[in-house]
């Protein structure tokens, strides 16, 4: 009986290896996933090439001669946003021209221009080949397709709807892409200015400052507090410029690895979230993907605790999707949807539930909640445009400050110089 060497992902996320006997390779998959493992790699030992080594195909990732699995390439890059964008709306296409999901993902893999994005795109096709659902082969590759896009495709395989889920995916894809441009942009002239700024800021502490105060110091004249303040700063970047540059760095790092983890992710949405402005943007437009994906599940027949179970992956934040997760908790016990997600009111305002309610007792409770996100995002739309017109002249404004308690710093010891003199 043929031996097969596999690598597979333990239920806890746990990476595992070993070895199994079957009849065949299918055989071999049914035999790991009755253990609970999803398999990343699964290779025949015997009968391969006469020569003794194993007969690689993957399950969950590509043939070793293509060198990409989940865990990297030797150099890998990530795939680009755009060949994800093209790869989400092509597929689409295909689909909705009624293609073969096995055949369209061979066509995108011949069709991808990047080494990276062709080898990413042949370790789906072969997951989906070897039994996988679309949604879990991309589960597998986190870096590549984030948790919201898997939670989209999970619910439009659920829904029989996927290609108007990929088609939604890449519009949300244009959209965030279309927004990061605009701040981009706006913000590239305040970034240079603020660059030149502390520049000139730096120069000012360690070079004049110095000598100013030499100057100052032979008169016996007693400094205002502001150019004192300066003063003590200038000699702190002087003596310890290094040692404080080095130590922000360490920071730096340690608070980004700290990020990164469960705990440190929590705390830094919920401290998101909170912010005056950012926080409402947040949730609101997460409240919006919410209710599209809720309500398109709905008008494919999924049931309610289903949907909600799908939707509320595509909040993307752990705060909120806690919260809506008491509330799923509420309707399984015969709660009503509106009166059950009023749990959740960073996400839900008080009118938003009420139509919600009174949409869930007249049976429009889908055309409703797909009615909410479109004008949720409009009104976001208009929101976003307001706050990146705003942040230009406020990036100016605190740049002209800055720069100018520096030279009022220095101006003011000028005036009390003259009355020494005289």
């Amino acid at each position: 009986m043929p031996l097969f060497q596999y690598k597979a992902l333990a239920p806890g996320g746990t990476v595992t290896e070993g070895q199994l006997e079957a009849g065949g390779r299918q055989e071999a998959l049914r035999l790991l996933a009755a253990r609970g493992l999803r398999p990343v790699r699964l290779a025949e030992r015997n009968g391969a090439s006469g020569n003794g080594k194993p007969r690689s195909s993957p399950a969950g990732a590509a043939p070793t001669s293509e060198v990409p699995s989940r865990f990297g390439l030797p150099g890998r890059r990530r795939v680009s946003s755009q060949a994800l964008e093209n790869f989400t709306r092509l597929l689409a296409s295909l689909l909705a021209a009624g293609v073969p999901l096995s055949r369209a993902l061979v066509i995108l893999q011949k069709e991808a221009t990047h080494p990276v994005a062709q080898a990413r795109w042949k370790e789906i096709h072969d997951r989906v080949v070897d039994g996988m659902s679309l949604a879990d082969a991309m589960a597998q590759s986190p870096e590549t397709f984030p948790r919201v896009y898997v939670a989209m495709v999970e619910a439009g395989e659920t829904g029989g709807f996927l290609d108007l889920v990929l088609a939604q995916i890449a519009d949300f894809q244009a959209r965030e892409k279309e927004l990061r441009s605009k701040v981009l942009t706006a913000m590239f002239y305040p970034t240079i200015l603020l660059s030149l700024a502390l520049t000139v800021m730096v120069f000012l502490l360690v070079v004049i400052i110095p000598k100013f105060q030499l100057t100052f110091a032979g008169f016996g004249a007693k400094l205002p507090a502001l150019t004192e303040a300066l003063i003590a700063v200038s000699h702190t970047m002087r003596a310890y410029g290094v040692f404080v540059a080095l130590g922000l760095a360490l920071a730096g790092y340690l608070a980004g690895n700290w990020l990164r983890s469960p705990a440190g992710r929590r705390v830094w949405e919920r401290a998101i979230l909170r912010l005056p402005a950012v926080g409402g943007l947040v949730a609101q437009y997460a409240m919006a993907r919410f209710c599209r994906m809720l309500g398109t599940l709905l008008a494919a027949g999924v049931p309610l605790i289903n949907a909600l179970n799908v939707a509320r992956r595509s909040l993307g934040n752990q705060i909120l999707l806690d919260a809506v997760t008491r509330s799923i908790d509420l309707v399984k016990e015969g709660k009503p949807l509106g009166a059950s997600l009023a749990e959740a009111r960073t996400l839900f305002a008080g009118s938003t539930l009420e139509m919600i309610a009174v949409a869930e007792e007249s049976g429009k409770l889908d055309q409703e909640l797909v009615r909410i996100a479109n004008v949720t995002e409009a009104e976001l739309d208009r929101r976003l445009k307001t706050a990146v017109a705003l942040a230009e002249p406020v990036m100016l404004f605190l740049i002209a400050g800055l720069i100018g308690v520096i030279f009022v710093g220095m101006a003011l010891p000028i005036f009390t110089l003259q009355e020494y003199i005289r």
